[in-house]
């Protein structure tokens, strides 16, 4: 599944970088520490990945 955002982007790569241990965990924040706590690896790879091309910086949900 796709990042819908840029921010959401952004959140799914400090969470994929504290799952690999690349930054602390403490150091998570928000929607990146919820994505950390309920998603593997790969689905934060999948939204980390995702082209930021056209997107918005945010999205309603």
């Amino acid at each position: 599944m796709p990042a819908k955002s840029k921010a959401q982007q952004k959140a799914a790569g400090m969470a994929l970088a504290a799952k690999r241990g690349e930054m602390k965990v403490s150091e998570l924040q928000g929607a990146a520490k919820e994505m950390y706590e309920t998603m593997d690896e790969d689905e934060l790879r999948d939204f980390a990945e995702t082209k930021h091309a056209n997107k918005p910086e945010h999205v309603d949900n």
